[in-house]
């Protein structure tokens, strides 16, 4: 057995979330109709957002008996953040980012109901090189490591952390914190790939992730039905023990 191998209780074909990284709400849905019972889990961003129906959307998918993952990274004041975050919480979602300073996370945590607060590390999108033009002198995996210890001791439940920094958070984080990981590719990174720091779907759950996030692979297959059944027939072996499912 894999010793970063997550153990918490959750359904197996509930780990892989499906990010709907589309410019409307009905080519997101067209999106959940093909992939049909491939998929329980979708993150709604930022881009959606911008549609005039978000809210419309979710509720939409809720009414079809999905998980919600709202990836809207509240960054704000704190006190707009908490009572964003409060307005939300009542909304019958599961998940939300949060990024920002102590303040803002201590904000959203006192105000999220049953809503899982997912703290943002570092983006997937930035490498040595871009914390180098930040102003950040540490390395990466020291960055994620704090921003996770501290986001636990605030009360958040969870971190977003690409896949290669997870298992230095399961060596110096509690393992009730939960990881979603994005950046996930189910081949090596193409070079005109947004994404810098990547990983497999095996990889990242051998790294001990909770839930992986995989959008582009997906989303632009000849058949993203049968390309989320392959990622589901990854997943699956890996978990296929007593109390996962």
């Amino acid at each position: 057995m894999n010793r970063l191998l997550s153990t918490k209780p959750i359904p197996v074909d509930e780990r892989l979330i499906v990010a709907l990284d589309v410019p409307t709400c009905e080519a997101a849905l067209e999106l959940v109709d093909r992939l049909g019972d491939a998929v329980r889990f979708y993150k709604v961003g930022l881009e959606l957002l911008m549609t005039g129906d978000y809210f419309g959307l979710v509720e939409r998918l809720k009414s079809r008996g999905k998980r919600v993952f709202v990836d809207l990274k509240f960054f704000d004041v704190p006190e707009t953040v908490g009572r964003a975050v409060r307005v939300l919480s009542g909304k019958g979602v599961d998940f939300a980012t949060v990024h920002g300073n102590d303040a803002i996370l201590e904000a959203a945590v006192r105000n999220k109901g049953a809503l899982k607060i997912l703290a943002v590390t570092v983006l997937t999108s930035l490498d040595r090189g871009d914390l180098d033009d930040l102003g950040f002198a540490c390395d990466i995996e020291s960055l994620v490591l704090s921003r996770a210890r501290r986001a636990l001791e605030l009360g958040c439940d969870g971190v977003i952390s690409s896949g290669l920094e997870v298992p230095k958070l399961r060596d110096g984080v509690d393992q009730k914190l939960i990881v979603v990981s994005p950046g996930i590719r189910p081949v090596d990174n193409r070079p005109a790939d947004d994404q810098k720091r990547v990983v497999t779907v095996e990889q990242a759950f051998l790294n001990g992730a909770d839930y992986i996030v995989v959008g582009r692979p997906i989303r632009d297959a000849a058949d993203p039905r049968e390309a989320a059944r392959s990622i589901q027939s990854q997943i699956a072996p890996l978990f296929e023990r007593p109390g996962t499912v």
